[in-house]
């Protein structure tokens, strides 16, 4: 049975960003994230311009999203043990060279083989800036009613990023050079990811683990282990999937048109919608629980996922772009929500990398299989892709939702805070 505690006044997005300190690391925060979505539109972008084939474009894109989903996880329970400085600054260096030399061997038409290799640590290189950010929040505002305010914000700027980093890749590719994304993803990866890793002051606590360890309190597990984070990450899997459709398929559309700027705004328009449901999500005081909105929220983005690939109008399929964006903030806020009650301090940036790296690797998967189906059947049957991922991964969180009960922990210290909290246990 739902129980609900309402709050007198909902904290907002101003009480949250007078937070001491918050500036500092959002600001270089936000330009070190905005590479993140640029890379896989750069890669196919690049990648089908000098192979012609948007199959081959997908495939070395996925493998780019396959080794960041492995990699992340372990990049985050770094931060989680030796500090997110210490993890950030040879990352940001590697990803650099990486992508300049999966550029320079598109360029020169080297074998698929050898982008294949270097795209392997182009995404395991991907700096985890995301996670960290939400990892400070959370160090901040543990137990606190902002917290659910912090993670709609985090949607928003995660989205915005889609809008702005989507759009200027595209741009640059068609109006520039095919290359231009790309290089200017390394260039915006190395200069934000060095300023963001300079912010010491904000840094979460780190070496939790070890210090855990040596004082005999229980042995630190993988946030893997605990079955919610499971649960969520199939969930975000299937965020991921979208996204990855959406990418590929958008671009064989309009290609298929004889439009391909217009790429750029329906993928705009898209991540617009979920910016636009991020900012609403954050001004709502919520009475119902996060377990029940996430499903709700869910089976509303696989419903618009699924009409996708009925769609053959700009105009339409715009429309309902923009449908789709609104219904994936929901899914992703509230999942990001339902992780901070779920796992402990020590664990926060990996637990938020295996989401981010989730949304990865779905993508992965999906901008393969859409790719060739576009190759092969048009762009529309590359829609199917999110429709799939979508059903898939509803289905898991209807027969595994009650994985996604707070730890008692969480509750305890959501009552105890000081602060008339809103604690809906569903």
């Amino acid at each position: 049975m739902a129980s609900t505690v309402i709050t007198d006044k909902r904290p907002g997005y101003g009480q949250l960003l007078r937070t001491p300190g918050a500036l500092s690391f959002l600001l270089p925060g936000f330009a070190a994230r905005q590479p993140f979505a640029m890379l896989t539109i750069g890669i196919v972008l690049l990648v089908q311009h000098t192979t012609g084939s948007f199959g081959s474009a997908g495939a070395v894109a996925a493998v780019t999203g396959v080794s960041m989903a492995l990699f992340a996880p372990q990049s985050g329970k770094l931060a989680d043990r030796f500090g997110q400085r210490a993890v950030l600054i040879p990352g940001v260096l590697v990803h650099t060279a990486a992508v300049s030399l999966l550029v320079a061997l598109a360029l020169a038409g080297a074998p698929l083989w050898a982008l294949f290799l270097a795209a392997v640590p182009a995404g395991a290189s991907v700096p985890q800036v995301g996670p960290m950010v939400r990892a400070r929040w959370a160090a901040k505002l543990d137990g606190t009613p902002l917290m659910p305010t912090a993670a709609a914000f985090e949607s928003v700027t995660d989205e915005f990023t889609f809008v702005v980093g989507p759009v200027l890749a595209t741009a640059l590719c068609t109006g520039v050079h095919p290359a231009a994304g790309l290089i200017a993803e390394a260039a915006l990866t190395l200069v934000g990811g060095l300023f963001f890793a300079a912010q010491r002051a904000t840094q979460p606590a780190y070496g939790l683990t070890a210090a855990a360890g040596h004082h005999g309190a229980e042995p630190h597990r993988s946030a893997l282990s605990v079955p919610g984070v499971r649960v969520l990450v199939v969930a975000f899997l299937g965020i991921g999937s979208v996204f990855g459709g959406m990418q590929v398929s958008l671009t064989a559309f309009t290609e298929e048109i004889g439009n391909p700027g217009a790429n750029g705004l329906l993928y705009g328009i898209f991540a617009a919608g979920n910016m636009l449901a991020g900012i609403a999500m954050g001004a709502v005081a919520w009475k119902t629980g996060p377990r029940r909105r996430l499903i709700l929220g869910y089976a509303g983005l696989t419903v618009a996922a699924s009409l996708l690939w009925t769609t053959h109008s700009v105009l339409l399929l715009a429309a309902l772009g923009l449908v789709v964006g609104l219904c994936i903030a929901p899914a992703l806020i509230t999942g990001y929500t339902i992780v901070e009650t779920l796992i402990p301090a020590s664990s926060r940036t990996e637990a938020f990398t295996w989401l981010t790296g989730a949304v990865a690797l779905g993508q992965a998967a999906a901008v393969t299989v859409a790719g060739r189906l576009a190759d092969a059947h048009g762009a529309s049957t590359g829609f199917l892709v999110p429709m799939a991922g979508t059903a898939l991964a509803l289905a898991t969180l209807l027969a595994l939702r009650s994985r996604l009960k707070p730890r008692e922990a969480s509750r305890v210290a959501a009552r105890g805070i000081g602060h008339r909290v809103p604690v809906t246990v569903d």
